[in-house]
């Protein structure tokens, strides 16, 4: 059987229809560094059809505030919609394996059908830069773990 927890979060939504896509990344890129454990855009259309963006961040409760400003100063958004959810989620852990490449982090998770094994994006993009190698070998060298 699995190991799972439940925790309380706060999603906190808005329709963006008038900015850049560069002031999009960035307002991810602020948003996961000050904490979001979930951040994303979703295409949408708008009143007249007006194609847009819906911006979903994913928070701890003691977060949301901080969210809502980034959102506000780095975003056209004039409103924002939120509301508490429990989500449930299987217990993980961050380990380092041995690669034919070197040491790579990865998350390690008990799926309740064994345990699986999932590379850490930032240190298998670092391995990969070092050796000159595609991403997916990386990848594939976790797998044979």
């Amino acid at each position: 059987m699995s190991e799972r927890y439940a925790d309380d979060i706060i999603v906190l939504e808005t329709n963006i229809d008038d900015s850049t896509g560069e002031m999009l990344g960035y307002t991810l890129e602020r948003l996961f560094n000050a904490g979001a454990k979930d951040a994303f855009f979703t295409s949408i259309y708008m009143k007249k059809n007006r194609p847009a963006y819906k911006l979903t961040v994913i928070c701890d409760e003691s977060l949301k505030e901080t969210m809502e400003d980034i959102i506000f100063s780095e975003t056209t958004a004039i409103g924002i919609r939120s509301r508490k959810e429990t989500r449930v989620c299987l217990s993980r852990e961050i380990k380092e394996i041995d690669t034919r490449y070197g040491k790579l982090k990865v998350k390690t998770v008990n799926s309740g059908n064994g345990i699986r094994l999932y590379p850490e994006y930032s240190s298998a993009r670092e391995l990969a830069e070092k050796f000159g190698v595609p991403l997916y070998d990386v990848y594939s060298e976790a797998r044979k773990n």
